[in-house]
């Protein structure tokens, strides 16, 4: 049965209420009637019950019409609103109107009331719906907004007709930069066939699900899972391409990582099975080759078994390698200076590397002790300096640095095998040919060598790597091409006090005093981490993704920023080009420039045009100093 129509009429007259309800029961409209004629019993009225229409008259002596329009539209502006009188005047209608009164009737034309309700409550039902409409899709758009995916919206030659929040926070570009934009053009740069491809299943079959390699605004490859949906329109007709896409590039690199694990785990047990082999071949040999140098003294016969003598060293050497990376290494530590064996290091680089190799030594005062086996620290010296000099053919600079460091809450954030606590750190530097990045993330696995056949066997940095994690540490490395490589290996420290003075707190030595630093790097998790660890100790902070909204914020704030802090390595506009337009804006400002890779020096920022330099990763004591140094103008350089 359907609901009665709820009226509540206003209206002093009780012979023009009766003419009214008369006309209204007259017609097919259900409804029930409730007269009022003063403020009083209106407001009542309104607060305790639901009305779906408001009848009023215009004028009466008590309490007129236009009051009560104006309770109604401040209390239930949703509910109808008719005037029902007979001395309202054109100018009060129109005036009403902008008041919000929904239409009126004369009483001396009653006949037209009953229309005017049904049309009213009609265009009422209807606007009502609208707005549950208007509110789910306020909310779908909420939802969108805040879901962590990318979504979407294309049509078939790849313009972007829509782009979520989640698009902006995934690529970096906002929704104003990309509409009408084609996305073949932003982030299939490497690879448009790709999209032909997923664009064609997709009308075909309805649907292409899978994993994309595409690019971010600031150039850098991500891997996105990829959900591709036929949008059809009324008629059923193809219209557009619902993208929904999943960020996952860090979790491809933990599967690499597991990947890689497991790999090396695989070829370990093999290669302590061939080493084993080997042992058995190579024992027989050796102990025949003293033998018959025994026995057969002349030169030549000497010379020949000398070099078998050598050749079958080298391959126990080798053996010893593999079984040292197969089983793990076992061996008695002790408490050690990791600088005398540098020293002893050195020596040896001086005496056997070629003359056109410069070796520089820096050793910190005070470096704390670590608990180590000897031969293997001193394997793993050796193992990095071969390979520094094997990338320096034409000769160069190697640089072995030893210093403390404590690894802070900020540096676990930035590298995931560190820990917090105090560490050694060995640093092993060369200006050679660098390593490409397509595999950097390759030269740690055991048996792969970029050297030719002969000159490599493949398990020196492997072994370096299980050196390293047998001691508790980690070891972390940053190159560039025709620029250098430079290897950092981090060694837990032994019987450090709680409270050194290396480990005061670094704003008891290095607190800011208000100044504003602009930090420009295209990872967004370093620049937030930069910023949160200089605010944390009185400092402001402006962040830019690039150097050229770097330069835009500086022409903005010039006169504010006491100090700039820009990572080398950059795409669209690097460090150095960023630098130069800095220095042509304010010749004075300070800069310091963050790099991997330092070509000539441990620590200098000279040949950047900068004021100094920090290398990656670092700790917020490292960056602390570094920024109170360069704003007091007390930064030295180390060569």
């Amino acid at each position: 049965m359907k609901r009665a129509l709820q009226i509540l009429y206003v209206e002093d007259n009780p012979n023009d209420a009766e003419l009214v309800e008369a006309e209204i029961l007259a017609s097919d409209i259900s409804f029930d009637i409730l007269r009022v004629d003063n403020k009083e019993a209106y407001l009542a009225a309104l607060e305790q019950k639901t009305f779906d229409l408001i009848l009023s008259d215009f004028s009466m002596p008590y309490f007129d019409g236009a009051m009560a329009l104006k309770i109604a539209r401040e209390k239930y502006p949703e509910i109808p609103f008719i005037y029902v009188s007979g001395t309202i005047g054109e100018d009060a209608a129109i005036e009403s109107f902008r008041n919000g009164a929904t239409d009126y009737v004369l009483k001396n034309r009653l006949s037209k009331l009953v229309p005017v309700i049904k049309r009213v409550l009609q265009e009422n039902e209807e606007k009502l719906k609208r707005k549950q409409v208007e509110e789910q899709i306020h909310q779908q758009a909420m939802i969108i907004d805040i879901a962590p995916n990318a979504i979407q919206m294309l049509d078939f030659e790849g313009k972007i007709l829509f782009w979520s929040k989640g698009a902006e926070r995934i690529y970096g570009w906002l929704a104003v930069e990309v509409i009408e934009k084609n996305v073949q053009d932003l982030m299939f740069k490497n690879d448009v066939s790709r999209f032909a491809f997923t664009n064609k299943t997709t009308v075909e079959k309805g649907e292409w699900i899978g994993e994309l390699e595409q690019v971010n605004k600031s150039g850098k490859k991500i891997i996105v899972e990829s959900r591709q949906v036929l949008v059809r329109g009324d008629e059923g007709k193809p219209k557009s391409l619902l993208v929904i896409n999943t960020d996952i590039t860090e979790r491809k690199k933990l599967e690499t990582q597991f990947l890689r694990a497991q790999r090396m785990e695989c070829v370990g047990a093999l290669a302590s099975g061939i080493a084993h082999d080997l042992n058995n071949i190579l024992a027989p040999i050796i102990l025949s080759v003293q033998l018959l140098k025994n026995r057969l003294p002349d030169e030549k016969s000497q010379k020949l078994l000398s070099m078998l003598q050598n050749s079958c060293q080298r391959g126990a050497e080798l053996v010893q390698q593999i079984l040292s990376f197969g089983r793990g290494l076992e061996s008695e530590a002790i408490t050690l200076q990791v600088g005398h064996l540098v020293k002893e290091v050195e020596k040896i680089i001086r005496e056997t590397f070629p003359k056109n190799i410069r070796t520089i030594t820096y050793l910190a005062k005070d470096t704390w002790a670590v608990s180590a086996v000897t031969t293997q620290i001193h394997q793993l010296l050796m193992n990095l300096c071969v390979n520094a000099r094997d990338a320096m053919p034409e000769g160069g600079s190697l640089t072995i640095s030893v210093e403390n460091i404590f690894v802070d809450e900020t540096y676990t954030q930035i590298n995931a095998d560190s820990k917090v606590g105090p560490y050694v750190c060995i640093s092993i530097s060369d200006t050679g040919e660098g390593i490409a990045k397509n595999i950097l993330d390759k030269i740690f696995e055991p048996f792969f060598t970029t050297k030719e056949i002969g000159k490599g066997t493949g398990l020196g940095l492997a072994t370096v790597v299980s050196i390293v994690k047998a001691h508790y540490g980690f070891i972390t490395l940053e190159s560039e091409l025709a620029k250098g490589t430079r290897f950092k290996v981090y060694l837990p420290a032994t019987d450090v006090e709680e409270t050194p003075k290396s480990r005061l707190a670094p704003h008891e030595l290095f607190n800011g005093q208000g100044e504003l630093i602009l930090v420009v790097d295209d990872e967004g998790y370093i620049r937030e981490i930069t910023k949160t660890a200089l605010e944390v100790y009185n400092y402001h902070v402006l962040t830019a993704s690039d150097g050229s909204e770097a330069l835009t914020i500086y022409l903005q704030e010039k006169e504010k920023i006491s100090l700039v802090i820009t990572d080398l390595i950059m795409p669209f506009m690097d460090g150095v080009k960023t630098i130069e337009a800095l220095r042509r804006i304010n010749p004075q400002i300070k800069i310091i420039v963050v790099s991997g890779v330092a070509r000539n020096s441990i620590t200098t920022g000279i040949e950047y045009k900068a004021d100094a330099m920090l290398a990656k990763p670092y700790t917020t004591e490292q960056l602390l100093k570094t920024v109170r140094q360069t704003l007091d103008g007390t930064t030295t350089y180390t060569n």
